[in-house]
């Protein structure tokens, strides 16, 4: 692919662009699938859904408009009803509103709301909520006397996504800056920092729109994006500067004596062998999360896998173009000036030394492997130690940020009607005949509730029952947030011991509950039961690729070690910053006392795929120097070297891309962010420089002890012989000729 790109570099390069504006065209034209309610449902909480909704009772879109009083001042009743009929005529007229119900008033007669049903699936309310926005705040302005102020789970979803995209929108303007200047450092020439930017950036592109039409495969819960501008920039810069980084050296050491479109081939067969193989490892480790059959864990792991192949594709295709056109430019003005008789300047040797830092930090490995080797892994698992105590919550409205004004409104909300803070859904289903029995044994469900002390004392419970008699709902309030242990012990309560006892009882009727306590508990039980299956299927494809693509199993065995140990220490680092609460003013959050509960294992997934980036690329370059003839331990001295500087130049464009969504809002993001450049930064200085090393130099030749007798490893051409650019240059003259 690389010598036809060489050969043709505009054919590839307009090939290049027509297939991203196709791939963007294609999914504009089709649009995305969002995914629905339905594709939540997971548990016992997603068997009750279910049942309501084939009933007709299924939740709806609901918003409240509160009415109170200003500051310091008491409600005024004429005023407050005014303000109530006011905004209840304007919803009524509104096509989005399903219905308005009367006005209600807090117990302390200091607030009232209107509750307000909008029409469609709960999911379609953020789309549909911004009329009743605006009909508020007109209503706020007709009526001084009182504060008109409204919120519900479709304006805090509109705020969030609102949130969010300012957020990205921040997280660009800070990594796109930093990323150039990176790059500019690295390759001291501002066409050639372009380059990584410019095939990130249509990767991008392209993967947004491919993700598009694959989300009528696999609907979107609206979290695919973020990852493929996360991922995206990341390993579509790193992939073009370790291919930049190989045609360089050899530029450097043909030493004018090859042209550029030979150049480029002979980097394709080094650095281009250990994309393909890097890009593989981490599309197949990435796969492993649709074992977790989750509607968003599908899409993190399409959108993921969709990126890293198009940059893997752009790596083989517009960058070899590209690299030879820039390279016959510069051929070309050194002619130009060769016949100005000007002093034509010879291009500078790239030295296979690590510089200073780099030789610090290798230092220790190559003195002393052994006591390297036990410091440096017992420091990682002293990191690693506070994920043992790691706690999983799922963040629901209670955990979002106060920055959003329907946040702040629903605080005041559920202070002045603390029985909207978590409700609990109680679903029956029998035969017809059967719904007077039902709605009285769930009569009786409520008032046994109303004695428990964790329940809202409420007055008689109202059953609601489907048309055809066959489903009936109870709704049972909490006066405590969902993810507050109290809440989760009137869901333990619940279930366990007042259902059985009153509809359990009746035989042949089937039951379940559901609500925002009973989601969150049963989906964080859900992705554990899923846990061992994902990592297992995890560790065995990382091992298998490393093992074919090194033909040893001692370098397979090692690269899940290490993997292991970089995501362990990442993950320690997480709870230990985010479960506690002294890091709240440092990194601007509030800390739900655990780590949101998808967190964890999207991470670890997605470590040992970046984690396979580093492992690849420099076992690739040992394996080089091992087949060009060098003893073992030299060799490792000699591959860490040679990619010391772009594995850490890659490190610090991933460190600053995923640290910049520290300083977004959502808390989920925040964990994310801080994992994931913590965990590129550790593997990248700790495991790459000193535990790699040290571990490869006490195995000594039993690393490369052949799996068995066969072709050259996949992931690496044979290297230039040590001797100089002479051998390259034959070598290379011989496969072009």
């Amino acid at each position: 692919m690389a010598r036809w790109s060489a050969r043709h570099p505009w054919r590839a390069i307009v090939g290049w662009f027509v297939f991203v504006a196709l791939c963007v065209g294609t999914g504009v034209s089709v649009g995305g699938n969002p995914a629905t309610t339905a594709d939540f449902r997971v548990g016992e909480a997603g068997r009750a859904e279910q049942l309501a909704t084939e009933g007709g009772l299924e939740r709806k879109p609901t918003e409240h408009v509160l009415i109170r009083a200003g500051s310091g001042r008491s409600l005024d009743p004429a005023a407050a009803g005014a303000a109530a009929r006011d905004v209840t005529a304007r919803m009524e007229r509104l096509p989005e509103v399903a219905s308005v119900a009367a006005p209600v008033r807090s117990a302390d007669g200091g607030a009232l709301r209107v509750p307000v049903v909008l029409k469609g699936a709960e999911l379609d309310g953020r789309k549909n909520v911004g009329p009743l926005l605006e009909q508020t705040e007109e209503a706020a302005a007709a009526h001084p006397g009182v504060v008109i102020e409204e919120t519900g789970s479709p304006a805090i979803s509109k705020g969030v996504n609102d949130q969010r995209a300012e957020d990205l929108a921040l997280s660009e303007r800070i990594s796109l800056p930093v990323t150039l200047v990176t790059l500019l450092v690295v390759f001291g020439s501002v066409v050639m920092a372009g380059v990584p930017l410019l095939l990130a950036l249509t990767s991008i592109a392209a993967a947004l729109g491919l993700s598009m039409v694959a989300s009528h495969l696999l609907p979107d819960p609206g979290v695919g994006t973020n990852l493929i501008l996360l991922i995206g920039l990341a390993v579509g810069v790193d992939y073009t500067l370790f291919y930049l980084k190989r045609e360089r050296e050899e530029r450097a050491r043909a030493g004018g004596r090859l042209s550029s479109a030979a150049l480029v081939e002979l980097a394709a067969a080094t650095a281009g062998r250990a994309i393909v193989v890097s890009g593989l490892a981490v599309i197949v480790s990435t796969a492993t999360l649709y074992l977790a059959a989750d509607v968003i864990f599908s899409s993190l792991a399409t959108g993921t896998i969709l990126v890293v192949a198009v940059a893997v594709a752009s790596s083989l295709t517009a960058l070899p173009a590209l690299l030879v056109t820039i390279g016959r430019r510069t051929e070309r003005r050194a002619d130009r000036r060769a016949a100005r008789g000007a002093c034509a300047r010879r291009p500078r040797p790239e030295r296979p030394e690590p510089g200073r830092v780099f030789a610090a930090l290798l230092r220790p490995a190559q003195r002393r492997p052994a006591a390297t080797l036990v410091v440096s892994v017992l420091a990682m698992l002293a990191l690693a130690a506070p994920a043992l105590g790691m706690k999983l919550v799922d963040p629901g409205k209670d955990t979002f940020s106060r920055d959003i004004p329907a946040m702040q409104t629903y605080d005041r909300l559920t202070d002045a009607f603390p029985e909207l803070k978590v409700q609990h859904e109680v679903v029956a289903r029998s035969t017809p005949e059967r719904a007077p029995e039902v709605r009285r044994a769930l009569a009786g469900l409520g008032r046994r509730a109303a004695a428990d002390p964790l329940f809202v004392r409420a007055a008689e419970p109202a059953v609601r029952t489907s048309p055809d008699g066959r489903t009936s709902v109870l709704v049972l309030s909490v006066p405590h947030f969902a993810n507050s242990q109290p809440a989760k012990d009137s869901l333990r309560h619940l279930r366990d011991d007042h259902l059985p006892a009153t509809v359990g009882e009746l035989a042949g009727v089937e039951t379940a509950v559901s609500g925002d306590v009973a989601r969150g508990v049963d989906y964080v039980a859900h992705e554990r039961g899923k846990l061992p299956l994902v990592v297992g299927a995890l560790l065995l494809v990382t091992f298998v690729m490393t093992v074919l693509a090194f033909r040893s199993v001692a370098i397979g065995l090692l690269g899940v070690g290490l993997n292991l140990l970089s995501a362990a220490a990442a993950l320690g680092a997480l709870v230990l910053v985010f479960q506690g609460t002294w890091a709240e003013g440092l990194l601007d959050f509030d800390s739900m006392g655990a780590i949101a509960s998808r967190v964890p294992l999207f991470l670890f997934v997605i470590l040992f795929g970046l984690s396979m980036d580093y492992q690849v690329f420099v076992v690739s370059r040992i394996k080089e120097a091992r087949d060009a003839g060098m003893p073992a331990r030299e060799a490792v001295t000699a591959g860490i070297a040679a990619s010391a500087k772009v594995v850490t130049s890659a490190a610090v464009v991933m460190v600053t891309v995923f640290s910049g969504f520290v300083a977004l809002h959502l808390t989920e993001m925040k964990q994310m962010g801080l994992c994931l450049a913590l965990a590129v930064l550790l593997d990248a200085v700790v495991i790459r420089m000193m535990v790699l090393p040290a571990a490869l130099l006490l195995l000594g030749e039993r690393a490369w002890r052949p799996l068995r007798r066969g072709p050259a490893s996949a992931a690496s051409a044979p290297a230039p012989p040590a001797g100089g650019p002479d051998g390259a240059v034959a070598r290379t003259f011989e496969n072009v000729r």
